[in-house]
């Protein structure tokens, strides 16, 4: 199963990383590259293990169904796909926050994933994993400039 990963040394502490992560609407929108679209489902107002989410590309032709299956702040949430685009068979991606000895969080995002169909794997997961390894750096890259945006610290903070 493939897996591709990416990290970021923050300037704020765990709690704010996670925080950050974990924001919607508009604010999200600030700093997330990978999304057009992300709500909460079944009436659901905060995420938690268990609650689902749909999520919009921003290409606006993608969408997933997805669930998370861990919810620790500060240190680290992990979701998983319940449906979403025919060519993956699987899909689940974790995020982990981790103090820096120096100061700051070490923000390490991985998602790992299986396409199909299962014949043609091994050529559609090689690229799968080139595109997705680009998409993660951006949306890393995306999540550090949220981290240091006044208007996405107020909100996580206020």
């Amino acid at each position: 199963m493939p897996v591709v990963e990416s990290s970021v040394i923050l300037g704020v502490d765990p709690a704010t990383a996670f925080a950050v992560s974990q924001t919607t609407g508009e604010t999200r929108l600030r700093w997330d590259p990978f999304i057009h679209e992300q709500h909460l489902l079944d009436g659901a107002t905060m995420p938690a293990k268990g609650v689902r989410t749909a999520t919009r590309h921003r290409l606006r032709v993608l969408r997933m169904t997805s669930e998370y299956v861990s919810f620790n702040p500060p240190t680290n949430v992990g979701m998983k796909m319940l449906d979403g685009p025919w060519f993956f068979e699987s899909f689940a991606g974790g995020w982990r926050f981790a103090p820096e000895s120096g100061g700051g969080t070490r923000a390490t995002w991985r998602y790992n994933f299986r396409c199909r169909p299962r014949w043609l794997a091994p050529i559609v997961e090689w690229i799968g994993a080139r595109v997705l390894r680009r998409d993660i750096d951006r949306r890393i890259a995306g999540f550090a400039r949220g981290c240091a945006d006044p208007v996405v610290l107020a909100a996580v903070r206020g």
